[in-house]
């Protein structure tokens, strides 16, 4: 009987730590699971500041790069330099920025084409320097080739006295054809003049009336 009541008592303590043991565990919590929906939350919130922070990153330097556009705008242009010394410490605004490199542009584009013209000219003077040269080099080249050629010539005294009786006779029908109280009458009269006295027939009788005097004169 004594092993009986020892084996019932051991038996009766046994089953009260499984009870009490059962019961423990059913009232601790699911720590596993808890731990895995708080890093999924983790990992979540996570890549939201990823984002943003990214999104911020990439604004900034939006914002940079723009800034740097306008100090360099500034910098280039000439006309944005700041004019008056009691304003130096505001800046341009934005558009006034804009505005005056597009006057700025368009001042160059200007100049640019005025240049080009310039260089046209330039390159239409030059082929005809270029063709007088050619000339000039040929009479050259004839006037060595025939030494004895010139002696026969006619002096320069001559050639003026011819010169000035051609425009003798010219400017005195001017001078009595052309009047010149205002630039309008002077036009009109030119063009009448011109008309009248410089047709080919008359110059050609001009110029024959001259040689014969001079001829008259020196035989």
């Amino acid at each position: 009987p004594a092993l009986f009541m020892e084996n019932a008592r051991k038996g009766s303590i046994v089953s009260r730590a499984n009870s009490i043991g059962s019961t423990s565990a059913s009232s601790v919590p699911n720590t596993d699971d808890e731990d895995s929906d708080y890093h999924q939350e983790s990992c979540k919130e996570s890549y939201k500041d990823q984002r943003r922070r990214a999104h911020t990153q990439a604004e900034q330097k939006r914002r940079d790069a723009i800034k740097k556009g306008y100090n360099d705008l500034q910098a280039i242009v000439p006309t944005c330099e700041q004019q008056d010394f009691s304003i130096s410490s505001q800046k341009l605004s934005k558009a006034i920025v804009l505005q005056k490199t597009i006057d700025y542009i368009q001042f160059l584009h200007k100049e640019k084409k005025k240049q080009e013209e310039e260089v046209s000219t330039l390159r239409k003077d030059v082929m005809a320097l270029k063709i007088m040269k050619v000339n000039y080099e040929q009479i050259v080249k004839a006037h060595q080739d025939n030494p004895n050629e010139g002696k026969n010539q006619i002096s320069d005294e001559v050639k003026f006295n011819v010169f000035q009786g051609i425009m003798d006779s010219l400017f005195q029908s001017f001078n009595a054809s052309v009047s010149v109280t205002s630039f309008q009458e002077l036009s009109a009269c030119v063009f009448s003049w011109i008309e009248e006295h410089c047709k080919p027939q008359t110059l050609r009788d001009i110029v024959i009336g001259v040689l014969h005097k001079v001829k008259s004169q020196l035989y």
